[in-house]
């Protein structure tokens, strides 16, 4: 017999069987995550996502279909009239239009899966038609949407024995008890419980079938998202941008994002001496001028020794306020805590803190300044926003150096929900951040559940 027990850190099963007992013990995290992995498995077939991956996976075979028969007609006649100049003109024309069916395979990627996979480069074309012909012939992404086309078709077969397999069988299986029938009879499985052949009718056939669909309905969206998992990754490799021209691209945008963030920067330090430090120079001089005419204009014997002291205190108190702000001002340029090095600034930072702050450091090698700096101006922004978002209780910083990679991550056991938002006034810092980041070769990770904990993880090359 078995009688459960709960304490705070596991539950216990004492198990009887005859004059032997035994007690297992599973710690409640396991109990939680294996809770978890059940009420995925039973909510999977009825989420939007495993009926998308399925239209994906029919839709993109049947693009597929016209795609191979495409290829093999132009490829096939441009081959054998190769000899002649009509049939480079069918390779390069078959080429062309294969851009275009892996445009169709993108879309259907970006509207099914949510995958957003980037454009090949632009088909550059050559002046005068023989240009045009050899642009053609010598286009990278017309020959990678070939070998996609030509990769599909196992890719596909194998879909439908292994993926689309299971979900007729399912449907089959639910539906015997009205249909009478059995299984599919193909596929990586074929009707069979056991003993009893699905494929055969009767009542006992029926019932089994249709229990067998129901295990089969649960099994189906997992097969399908390999299948899918696997197309993915060969149209991130065959019909997206090649390596140098992903990095080209990422290199400009990084370019880009750092000059607005400079001229940003340019901006705010502008604004703030002509709004705040100018502003308390000009009252100071003012002051200082209304004193001097005072001086100048009465005479000695009738100094208002009163006023002019009030005015010379206002000038004084001006200029201590000046100074206060630019401190602050170079302050947020480059920290003079940094001079000291990382550790010591981000052991300030925790420190001063608004909610508790635990620190580990573990860097090795001394990053360049302007990677501590960015580091530095990371970890303030990411505590700024627990103080002012999370409703955390604590928070914990580490900094950790992998090879020449810097990781930071900030915990905090706030509420969670943190999301990257870049829409109009309500962008959240954390955009701010990742351009900042990516600006360096850097990335940016976020995982914030509902309910927290919030973890933000960045990770920095050592040297820019």
């Amino acid at each position: 017999m078995s009688e459960p027990s709960a304490d705070d850190r596991s539950v216990q099963f004492h198990l009887s069987v005859g004059s032997r007992s035994r007690t297992l013990s599973i710690s409640e995290e396991r109990v939680e995550r294996a809770q978890g992995l059940l009420r995925t498995i039973v909510r999977e077939p009825f989420q939007p996502r495993a009926w998308r991956e399925l239209a994906f996976f029919l839709l993109s075979g049947f693009v597929a279909g016209l795609g191979l028969a495409f290829t093999v007609v132009t490829l096939s006649f441009g081959v054998t009239l190769a000899v002649v100049f009509v049939g480079l003109l069918l390779i390069a024309s078959s080429l062309r239009g294969l851009r275009g069916i892996g445009a169709w395979h993108r879309a259907l990627a970006r509207h099914f899966l949510d995958e957003a996979i980037a454009d090949p480069e632009p088909f550059r074309a050559r002046s005068g038609f023989f240009g045009w012909l050899w642009a053609a012939l010598s286009d990278p992404a017309g020959w990678r949407s070939l070998g996609y086309t030509v990769l599909k078709v196992p890719l596909l077969l194998f879909g439908i024995w292994f993926g689309l397999s299971i979900w007729i069988e399912a449907l089959v299986g639910l539906t015997a008890p009205l249909t009478g029938g059995g299984g599919s009879g193909f596929g990586v499985v074929r009707g069979r419980v056991g003993l009893l052949n699905l494929h055969s009718t009767g009542p006992l056939n029926r019932e089994a079938a249709f229990f067998y669909g129901i295990i089969l309905l649960f099994i189906a969206p997992w097969a399908m998202r390999l299948v899918v998992y696997v197309d993915r990754r060969a149209m991130r490799l065959l019909l997206g941008p090649d390596p140098m021209t992903a990095r080209v691209r990422t290199l400009e945008q990084s370019r880009a994002r750092a000059v607005d963030d400079s001229a940003a920067t340019l901006r705010r330090i502008e604004r703030n001496l002509h709004d705040g430090t100018q502003a308390q120079l000009v009252a100071m001089a003012m002051r200082l001028g209304q004193a001097k005419e005072k001086l100048a204009e009465t005479d000695p014997d009738q100094f208002d020794l009163d006023h002019i002291r009030r005015l010379v205190d206002e000038a004084h108190a001006g200029a201590k306020e000046a100074i206060v702000e630019l401190r602050d001002l170079a302050r947020g340029i480059h920290p003079p805590v940094l001079d000291t090095g990382l550790a010591s600034a981000l052991t300030t930072l925790t420190a001063r803190a608004a909610v508790p702050s635990e620190l580990t450091v573990d860097v090795r090698d001394r990053p360049t300044p302007a990677m501590e700096a960015i580091a530095y101006f990371c970890v303030a922004e990411l505590l700024a926003n627990v103080a002012q978002h999370a409703q955390a209780s604590r928070a914990s910083v580490s900094c950790i150096q992998h090879g020449p990679w810097l990781r930071l991550v900030v915990r905090d056991d706030g509420r969670g929900g943190a999301v990257v938002n870049r829409l109009g006034s309500s962008s959240s810092g954390l955009a701010g951040l990742t351009d900042r980041v990516a600006a360096v070769d850097g990335h940016l990770s976020l995982a914030s559940p509902p309910g927290g904990p919030t973890v933000v993880t960045v990770d920095l090359p050592c040297h820019a």
